[in-house]
């Protein structure tokens, strides 16, 4: 998703949960993963190319991460680890197809975007479940405004430009993806508070 996206579904989900400033790291941590550094070479962290069993792995080295941080005297690390992990975990809806399937269960009559599961188990281990592909450089030319109608014109249906659910631009689905990316997170917070205990959790919230 978009980088101003990302930050607004962060606030969104945990503006309560952190203080503030843990929360501008995580959101910072957030942000540094779509620099172009990020872009290249990284698919694990946008789940693109099919790099689905990668980020999945990703999310969860993240998550340990996030806990050997809290274990160590400091805390910074694990806000940026944290930060990483749901920028991967939020990307996961607007670059799969996640949502198209999830949608397809209804033929036709779907709920409103409030109602869709995040984590249905038999969607995100489906062997359908696959993401968009990089074609250079066409997929670099969707990202040119003027030059994004011809680019669409040659992509092909499984590329990132054709795929994503980047913004409000990509149609109705990219607000269902918004709200499994915003529930998502919160489901990746819930997780930590389960796993850690009572003084590692009051570490990592800084409240």
């Amino acid at each position: 998703m978009l980088v101003p996206i990302h930050e607004e579904m962060t606030r969104q989900a945990l503006d309560a949960c952190f203080s503030p400033r843990a929360l501008e790291i995580i959101i910072a941590a957030n942000r540094k993963q779509d620099a172009l550094s990020g872009q290249i070479g990284h698919n694990e962290y946008h789940f693109d190319n099919n790099a689905i069993d990668e980020g999945q792995h990703y999310i969860i080295e993240q998550r340990g991460f996030v806990i050997a941080a809290l274990l160590s005297p400091g805390v910074l690390s694990a806000w940026i680890a944290f930060g990483r992990l749901i920028h991967s975990a939020q990307d996961f809806y607007a670059h799969t197809n996640y949502i198209t399937m999830w949608l397809d269960q209804f033929e036709g009559t779907p709920p409103a975007p409030p109602e869709i599961d995040p984590v249905q188990k038999n969607l995100i281990k489906s062997p359908q479940l696959h993401s968009g592909k990089i074609y250079f450089p066409l997929d670099v030319l969707y990202f040119v405004p003027l030059l994004r109608r011809f680019s669409l014109a040659l992509l092909a249906h499984d590329s990132h430009g054709k795929m994503n659910l980047d913004s409000p631009k990509q149609g109705a689905r990219f607000e269902y993806a918004r709200i499994a990316a915003i529930k998502r997170t919160v489901y990746e917070f819930e997780l930590l508070k389960n796993i850690l205990t009572p003084e590692l959790f009051a570490k990592f919230t800084d409240l």
